[in-house]
């Protein structure tokens, strides 16, 4: 039987624990010396090398070697070593004022630093800034978006449909219902130059409009089938006749549970009459600001990159029979997107991120 290298222990005195907690919650620090202080304070709890490579997305042959350095060294083995060649031109307080200067400080006449305007605010070198940025994985260029819904029933609409999701009701079916509007059918003004080898699909920045569509569709979340028709506008009384259409196409025998999001055309008089003539349908609405949750959201995604943001249509005709080609091929090999988190993952989930925001604005 062959036998690897023993696993190094690790059992952390008070002070000790103290120091590599701190060192794992500090934001200005090296993302890597962060993973290292992670790795031993989750060996001192007893888990396995492989269990820590997993957790914290590195190899178990990297938990080994940090186990060891931390052994032989304590805290001080979790730093870098001294490498050969020429000395360090600045010191930490330069680093640390390049570092608060990124997240502190704005330009004058900007939004944010680049390499060259914090170099020349700082009197180094945008390489030296650049270096300094990824080792602490700063990257002022991007931006990302979020919005946190505000639906005082976010709670119970996220558990009625993610429960729908996981644990389906008997002899019923589960459509995710949405509508896709304004889709424009597009001409470029000069035709496409085909990709061909070492050189991309190009087509001309400008465009012809030739007409809109909107387009209603029900993902059957069980096959990943789709139900769908397209119209020229989006009004109660289209989502009423894309009801009727579900209405013939789903077998009598079974309930349909329709989830959809909180657009004013589902909720009207001529609806809600609608619903009573047809007892066997019944609305989930997903919570305000959270389209996420709708999976034909991400159907409608596939349906844009394959087919939309490149094609092009010199009729509104010509652009709903493309959509209803992919409609075709789609159900013709139909398969399910798979839902995987509960409806406690995702309340979790985002009660961190909303603490984490408060911490970072310095409300609490």
């Amino acid at each position: 039987m062959v036998m690897g290298r023993p696993t190094t222990p690790i059992d952390l005195d008070s002070d000790e624990r103290d120091e590599l907690e701190s060192l794992w919650r500090k934001k200005k620090i090296a993302s890597d010396l962060k993973t290292r202080a992670r790795i031993i304070l989750l060996a001192n709890k007893g888990m396995k090398n492989s269990d820590i490579a997993t957790e914290v997305g590195t190899s178990a042959q990297t938990v080994g070697k940090w186990r060891r350095r931390f052994a032989a060294n304590g805290a001080a083995g979790l730093y870098d070593e001294r490498r050969p060649g020429a000395p360090r031109q600045y010191g930490d307080d330069r680093i640390e004022e390049v570092i608060a200067t990124t997240l502190e400080q704005t330009p004058k006449a900007a939004t944010h630093w680049s390499t060259r305007s914090l170099a020349k605010h700082l009197g180094m070198s945008r390489e030296t800034v650049g270096r300094v940025w990824r080792a602490f994985n700063l990257q002022p260029h991007r931006h990302e978006t979020f919005k946190l819904s505000k639906d005082p029933l976010f709670i119970e609409k996220v558990r009625d449909v993610v429960g729908l999701y996981l644990n389906p009701p008997d002899r019923a079916l589960v459509l995710c219902v949405d509508e896709k509007s304004q889709i424009q059918a597009l001409n470029r003004t000069q035709p496409l130059i085909p990709m061909r080898p070492g050189q991309a699909e190009r087509g001309t920045h400008d465009y012809e409009r030739h007409g809109t569509s909107t387009l209603f569709a029900a993902l059957d979340i069980a096959s990943g089938k789709v139900i769908a028709d397209c119209f020229q506008r989006h009004r109660a009384q289209e989502f009423q006749r894309f009801l009727n259409q579900i209405n013939r196409e789903v077998p009598p025998e079974l309930d349909v549970h329709l989830v959809l999001d909180n657009y004013a055309t589902h909720k009207t008089p001529s609806i809600q009459r609608w619903l009573k003539r047809h007892k066997r349908f019944t609305l989930h609405f997903v919570p305000t600001s959270s389209s996420w949750l709708n999976q034909v959201e991400r159907w409608f995604g596939l349906l844009t990159q394959r087919l939309l943001k490149r094609g092009v249509h010199m009729s509104v005709a010509a652009l709903e029979q493309d959509i209803m080609n992919y409609v075709e091929a789609n159900n013709e090999e139909a398969k399910p997107f798979v839902w995987t988190k509960s409806a406690d993952e995702i309340l979790d989930s985002i009660t961190r991120y909303c603490s984490r925001l408060q911490q970072e604005q310095g409300l609490l």
